[in-house]
């Protein structure tokens, strides 16, 4: 087995390990959504139709950047495009998208989630939902990556939700980074209008955690 081969093999396992685990917080539900792993020139994706839950390294397709599959025996996630569209345009290095409920939930009355915790800075503040498009669609793959234009994430209308992240941890802790804060908009909403952070306050938290060094 050679270097590549076996990199691409952990790449496999490391995309059906962070299924069972968003799977297991309830942000993929049978399935239902699909993620991906850039590893140099290939990505490593979901097969369609998988249940996500119980996914193996078999259940994960590997393909070039054009798309093509070079291992595996299944066919990739509808939402192939999508993932390989984020990949080209901003350098991801792994993708999750969800049809979790409170994103999706916020995505069927909201055109934005404003940003109501200094948390969701992390994703780059208010995060954008894009218009409905069919899934799979190209239509879908172009709003969505319009939508991610300096974020980390993107609501999809009457649809989920997606992240990205320049690992795969890190994409998997966006999008539950993300549901949280749709949860927190959806109860708060139930008591009156949220409060929402403006461009001043979002900036001091930039500023206080910068002057802090949060996070090092």
């Amino acid at each position: 087995m050679t270097v590549a081969s076996s990199t691409l093999d952990e790449a496999r396992r490391s995309v059906a390990r962070a299924c069972h685990g968003l799977a297991g917080e309830g942000l993929l539900i049978g399935s239902a959504g699909n993620v991906s792993v850039r590893v140099g020139e290939h990505v490593a994706v979901t097969a369609t139709g998988v249940v996500l839950g119980q996914a193996t390294a078999d259940d994960v397709i590997v393909v070039d950047l054009d798309g093509e599959v070079v291992a595996g025996e299944r066919v990739p996630t509808s939402e192939l495009e999508l993932h390989l569209g984020i990949y080209r345009r901003y350098g991801a290095g792994a993708v999750v998208h969800t049809h979790s409920p409170q994103a999706t939930a916020v995505s069927l009355v909201l055109d934005e989630l404003p940003c109501v915790h200094y948390q969701q800075l992390a994703l780059g503040g208010a995060i954008r939902v894009a218009p409905f498009a069919v899934f799979g669609s190209s239509e879908l793959a172009a709003e969505t990556l319009t939508a991610l234009e300096g974020k980390a994430a993107a609501l999809l209308a009457n649809h989920g939700a997606v992240t990205h992240g320049p690992t795969l941890e890190a994409a998997v802790d966006n999008a539950l980074l993300l549901e949280w804060a749709c949860g927190l908009y959806v109860r708060a909403a139930t008591l009156g209008a949220p409060r929402v952070l403006d461009h001043e306050q979002q900036d001091a938290v930039v500023a206080a955690a910068v002057r802090r060094g949060y996070g090092r």
